[in-house]
């Protein structure tokens, strides 16, 4: 099917993990903020529901005579999400969700990353997938941090992962996606909901992202390292809601040439 091609408006499914609905198709992190005030006013402005957590970075009340992040982000409102940043083996990533699962009583929703080196931060998808798999058996529902490989993504979502996230660029980079058309082959195969993962750098990047019908995409650093964290957070909150609303009513086909914007026929003169 090429661009031109007419395509039936897609459906309009809610967003769904581990049984529970979510509104908001934004999901945010807590690194990079000057401190946990301007971290609690980031995440209200950008209306995310789920908050992204690196748990070998970050106090969950681990070291209780520490700032605790749940001070400012109350788990009665939002679903934190554990992530497993800073792992570069399966067996660190599998003990740092089993750690998540203790200090938040049980808790066994999880964002899944296991990084292949320090300067792209690139998953290690052979480490990945050892680690979801041992995941999955030890009843953990997993989100994973993946590469924009097509095949990967769908052998990720065969072993039940609840959640793929490819990457749209390296982590923190700001490049955008730079992959449009294997986000797309990802999106068109999922049964399960496809988040781009990294990369992002302004509201434009993640409008592209909803574009193409994912179903969300979770950002950090965007957010954190722009001049003013707060009114950036609302632009991707407005910018997710306008790439999804885009999506769902169908853009115009792409044309090699022009065509008038006002009909001919019917013209008096």
């Amino acid at each position: 099917m090429t661009d031109d091609a007419p395509r039936p408006l897609p459906e309009d499914k809610p967003l769904q993990f581990a049984g529970r609905t979510y509104q908001s198709r934004l999901l945010v992190g807590t690194g990079k903020y000057r401190d946990l005030a301007e971290t609690g006013r980031a995440i209200e402005a950008s209306g995310a529901e789920i908050v992204t957590v690196a748990v070998r970075r970050t106090n969950l009340g681990q070291n209780p005579d520490e700032p605790n992040l749940l001070d400012v982000i109350n788990p009665e409102r939002f679903t934190i999400l554990p992530n497993t940043a800073g792992c570069y083996t399966a067996r660190d990533a599998v003990r740092t969700c089993k750690l998540a699962r203790e200090l938040l009583d049980g808790h066994d929703l999880v964002k899944l990353e296991v990084l292949g080196e320090e300067k792209t931060l690139y998953p290690n998808m052979t480490e990945t997938l050892v680690a979801a798999e041992e995941l999955i058996r030890d009843g953990f529902q997993v989100m994973v941090y993946c590469s924009d490989d097509p095949l990967l993504a769908k052998r990720l979502e065969e072993m039940g992962c609840i959640a793929v996230m490819p990457l749209g660029a390296p982590i923190g980079s700001g490049l955008g996606i730079q992959n449009r058309y294997n986000i797309r082959l990802i999106v068109e195969n999922a049964n399960v909901p496809v988040l781009v993962d990294a990369g992002v750098g302004t509201a434009s990047d993640a409008s592209i992202a909803m574009e193409l019908g994912c179903d969300g995409v979770l950002m950090n650093t965007a957010i954190a390292q722009a001049r003013d964290p707060v009114r950036m957070a609302r632009a991707m909150r407005l910018a997710i809601e306008s790439g999804r609303e885009a999506y769902l009513a169908g853009r115009m086909p792409k044309k090699m040439y022009a065509s008038a914007s006002s009909p001919i026929d019917g013209t008096f003169f």
